[in-house]
Parts: structure tokens; C-alpha cells; sequence
């Protein structure tokens, strides 16, 4: 599996091949098929514009929109959303709320009748809030609406990844597991709400007790979704060690692991 962002339209840099989001302009059934002779599919799309903000709904909900249609074509059956990283400007925290609660209400009603999962990435000033995310999930009562646990982006704002999962855990839909250096730990932890990838090999930075004891909590709750590293490379090395890092402590922790590539009938977007 794979995950990338996606944009509404094109750039010079995509047109030349090295752009890591995909174009929307791209037809989503081509590129499946394309992706299908590689042995991958997208676990999830990320349409991930800063909802909480006051342009959420002129920005934000149009472009998540777009992407639900566009993912199920693709095969690909969630789509990732999230907030600012900041306390949005000009807007109280429950006036945030409430307007996010309108954008998500629009976003759940197309999400259902495509049957596309959304979910509440944690990455920002109200996601990484662990009672913040309990009223976002309940801005919904469907089965559609659901999270995105992050270790390296709950453990980065200061929270406690095992607790944090253990409150959601019936929620939890993907996953991203990130680990945290411990330069990186000292000198931003409880002051940033998210980082984009681990700036160390997975399992050499200070986070992966936790990572171990959230792949448990996983297990123990019957969750057999994606495990998404978000990792640098260092041109691969990097990826491939955090790669052995996670699969054997999966085998250590008993966790089975289904690493067969998708055939075109498992890549239903159902």
C-alpha cells in the first residue's frame, strides 16, 4: 500500500514527474490499473486542508469533496482530513467547532453514499487535544466518520500516544507510525502538534516503546488495518530499516502481517 496527498489541479513540478501528490486531473481508474501492474494501491488519499480555519468551507470542504468520487474510482476507501496546526485566527475554539461540525456534516453525507471512510488525521491544535477530537467524532453518527492515530504527532504535542490511543481505539481506521529523535523530542515536544515524517530510522528514536505498546493496544482491539510509515529515506536505507524495524517487532508482539500485494478484485474502493 501506499499514501499520498492529492491536489485539485496540476504544477510544473508534477508535470515533470516529481511531485509527491497526486493531480486530481489524473483519471483515477488509469492510474489504478497502473498501480495494479506494480502490485500497490492507495491505502489512503490525503485531502488534508486546514478545516478549522475560516475558509474551511470555501476552501477545504469543495477540495475533500472532489477527492471522495475521485478516490472510490481509484480503489482507495478513506480519505484523510485534519485541522490547522494553529488556533485559527479570528475564531474562538467553539466557534471552530461548530463550523467544522458543518463542514464534516456536508463531507459525511457524500462520504456515505460512496462509502469512502473519512478520517480525523491527529495533526493539529484541536486534533492532537485528545477531548477536542472526542467532540469531532461525535460530529457524526456514522460509520464513516472515523480517526487517523499518529504516534509521532500525538507523542511531538506533548501527549501520550498509548493513552491517547487507548481513548479512541474503537475508532481508529489507519495508522501512521512515526518515531521521534531524541534532538527532536528535546527541543519541540509539547511546543509543535505534528510532524511530517521521522527524521530517524523507526525504532531508533524515543518514541518506539510507545509505537510497540500502541501496535499491542491495536491488536488487542481486533484492528487489522494499514500500519503507514512516514519516514525520511536517505535515498532508501532509512525506509528499509524502519521497515525491518516494524515488521520484526511485529513478529516479536505475535501480530500476523497480510504483505501480499492487492490483486484488481481487492482493489474494489469498498
Amino acid at each position: 500500500f501506499i499514501e499520498c496527498g492529492v491536489i485539485d489541479g496540476a504544477s510544473w513540478i508534477h508535470g515533470l514527474g516529481y511531485q509527491p501528490h497526486v493531480a486530481l486531473i489524473e483519471d483515477p481508474l488509469l492510474l489504478r490499473r497502473k498501480m495494479e501492474n506494480y502490485g500497490v494501491q492507495f491505502s489512503q488519499i490525503d485531502a488534508a486542508y486546514p478545516l478549522s480555519g475560516k475558509d474551511g468551507p470555501y476552501f477545504g470542504v469543495p477540495y475533500v469533496l472532489k477527492s471522495i468520487p475521485w478516490a472510490k474510482h481509484a480503489g482507495c476507501s478513506r480519505v484523510a482530513t485534519t485541522d490547522g496546526l494553529h488556533k485559527p485566527e479570528g475564531l474562538g475554539d467553539q466557534e471552530a467547532l461548530d463550523l467544522m461540525r458543518r463542514s464534516y456534516a456536508q463531507i459525511i453525507e457524500v462520504a456515505e453514499a460512496y462509502e469512502i471512510t473519512i478520517n480525523i488525521e491527529v495533526h493539529g491544535y484541536f486534533t492532537t487535544n485528545p477531548d477536542m477530537v472526542a467532540k469531532m467524532l461525535d460530529f457524526c453518527d456514522s460509520p464513516f466518520l472515523r480517526m487517523n492515530m499518529d504516534t509521532g504527532n500525538t507523542f511531538i504535542a506533548g501527549q501520550d500516544p498509548v493513552a491517547f490511543c487507548k481513548r479512541f481505539q474503537d475508532k481508529v481506521n489507519h495508522v501512521h507510525i512515526k518515531d521521534v529523535s531524541e534532538s527532536l523530542a528535546a527541543s519541540v515536544r509539547g511546543e509543535q502538534t505534528g510532524i511530517a515524517v521521522s527524521q530517524c530510522a523507526i525504532g531508533d528514536g524515543v518514541n518506539a516503546e510507545n509505537i510497540k505498546q500502541v501496535l499491542t493496544l491495536l491488536h488487542d482491539c481486533d484492528y487489522d488495518g494499514v500500519l503507514s510509515m512516514e519516514c525520511e529515506g536517505a535515498g532508501g536505507p532509512m525506509i528499509e530499516q524502519s521497515l525491518a524495524w516494524l515488521r520484526n517487532t511485529l513478529a516479536e508482539l505475535s501480530i500476523p502481517v497480510d504483505t501480499k500485494p492487492p490483486s484488481r478484485s481487492d482493489a474494489t474502493g469498498n
